[in-house]
């Protein structure tokens, strides 16, 4: 019987020959991730276990992002906490302010995953390394406990759902799109427990930092875990970092190999989409979208704030202004990918159109610091999640889009498509040589 990509990496690992849907397995992790919200608890698990040493110094990463840079006392001691235990138990990844990211952005930079591998992370968005071709799931603490300490972690093999992509995107859509739109197609439990796995053709059209979008919000449709093959893309993207100087192994899909599903993604007719509240899957077009006025722009997060986001927000933004009385913020993912921003001159575009510029940080996705929402406000971001409450006050709003969507709402003050804001660009060109639309 076939395997799909997922089971023959937990096969592997498990060091069995196959697995099925189903069975419980045992496997050997290649990295253990935690940040200042999750591993505080499960410091403390690990110490009721009574040991004095992590299983593998250099497989396991630890990332201050959530409340960081500390906002009040509590999360300093938090960060203080994971410090200190960081230090004492020799641990060689962690990343704190001046050297950090936000984690999902931070790992991949840092070759810590590479393809073939098993990843865990007391973090539901750990899911993003499937982009790699590597399993990567989220977990709770106290799981992430075990994992520090034995370097093994419990699974039950996952059914799996496969979505066949065709064609290309068009225009402004990305990666952010296609997944907001698959969402919408199968709701946020239509993956529930089962793994995400993309293939066809359409693949090599999709950037790295497409495809780090699309596996990062599988989590948002219920999914154990998102996947893509492994192509010359993938390579590319890990032999460009240092770090990542361990072998990889690439698994693919058995041709025989059994799906619950097969849904067909056809790129080119996606549009731009905005996820309204209060739940991912709540989706429309940008042509749907009415006359929707929005107090606060967000652009960054683990799910959009890699220099090929920032690059199209820029482009939005050059010679604009964010609307009067408009909030408008950025974050990149990482210390990188910020500099990299800054030598590409895309910070000055942003901070002549009035929009702020943040050090790395999840503050504002998860109504943390540094972007909170006031009762009655709406809020337009490329974060992952819309939930009641999700970004402040429990009668606020998010709705979820692009970062090109994102760009020319800030510049509107209402939910905008980019195609608008490109037309005045052209318009104001033309009108500057003596031309005519």
């Amino acid at each position: 019987m076939g395997m799909t990509m997922t089971q023959k990496i937990l096969a592997a690992h498990a060091g069995l020959e196959s697995v099925e849907v189903g069975q419980l397995i045992e496997v050997s992790l290649d990295l253990v991730l935690g940040n200042d919200i999750t591993t505080p608890v499960a410091i403390k698990s690990f110490d009721q276990m009574g040991i004095d040493q992590v299983f593998d110094q250099t497989k396991i990463a630890i990332v201050p992002d959530h409340f960081t840079p500390n906002k009040d006392i509590q999360s300093a001691e938090q960060c203080q906490m994971i410090r200190k235990f960081s230090k004492d138990m020799g641990i060689v990844n962690y990343f704190e302010v001046g050297e950090m990211g936000i984690e999902h952005g931070l790992i991949p930079e840092k070759g810590l995953v590479v393809p073939g591998d098993v990843a865990i992370g007391a973090d539901s968005h750990t899911c993003t390394y499937g982009a790699l071709g590597a399993f990567s799931t989220g977990v709770g603490s106290t799981d992430m406990a075990a994992g520090m300490a034995t370097g093994k972690g419990w699974f039950k093999v996952p059914p799996a759902i496969k979505f066949n992509l065709k064609g290309s995107l068009q225009g402004w859509t990305s990666g952010k799109d296609v997944i907001l739109y698959i969402i919408g197609l199968i709701g946020v439990d239509g993956a529930l427990y089962k793994s995400m796995e993309f293939c066809g053709e359409g693949v090599a059209s999709l950037t790295m930092d497409d495809r780090f979008t699309i596996a990062n919000m599988a989590i948002e449709a219920g999914a154990k875990n998102g996947i893509f093959p492994v192509d010359d893309q993938t390579i590319d993207y890990v032999e460009n970092y240092a770090m990542a100087t361990r072998q990889f192994t690439i698994y693919e899909a058995d041709e025989d190999a059994i799906y619950e599903q097969t849904i067909d993604i056809h790129l080119d007719q996606i549009t731009s989409v905005v996820s309204f509240p209060h739940l991912p899957e709540n989706t429309r077009n940008i042509e749907a979208v009415g006359d929707i006025e929005i107090d606060q722009v967000v652009i960054g997060s683990c799910t959009n704030g890699r220099i090929q986001d920032l690059r199209e927000a820029a482009a939005i933004f050059k010679d604009q202004k964010v609307a009067k009385g408009m909030r408008a913020i950025v974050f990149p993912v990482t210390q990188r990918v910020y500099l990299q921003a800054l030598r590409e001159g895309l910070i000055e575009t942003f901070i002549l159109a009035n929009v702020v510029v943040s050090t790395p940080t999840c503050g504002p996705c998860l109504g943390g610091h540094m972007g909170i929402l006031a009762k009655g406000e709406r809020a337009l971001a490329t974060t992952n999640r819309n939930f009641v409450g999700r970004m402040g006050h429990t009668e606020s709003e998010v709705y979820l889009a692009s970062p090109a969507v994102a760009a020319a709402t800030a510049i509107t003050g209402k939910i905008t498509n980019p195609i608008d804001i490109v037309a005045v660009n052209m318009t104001r060109e033309l009108k500057k040589e003596g031309g005519r639309i």
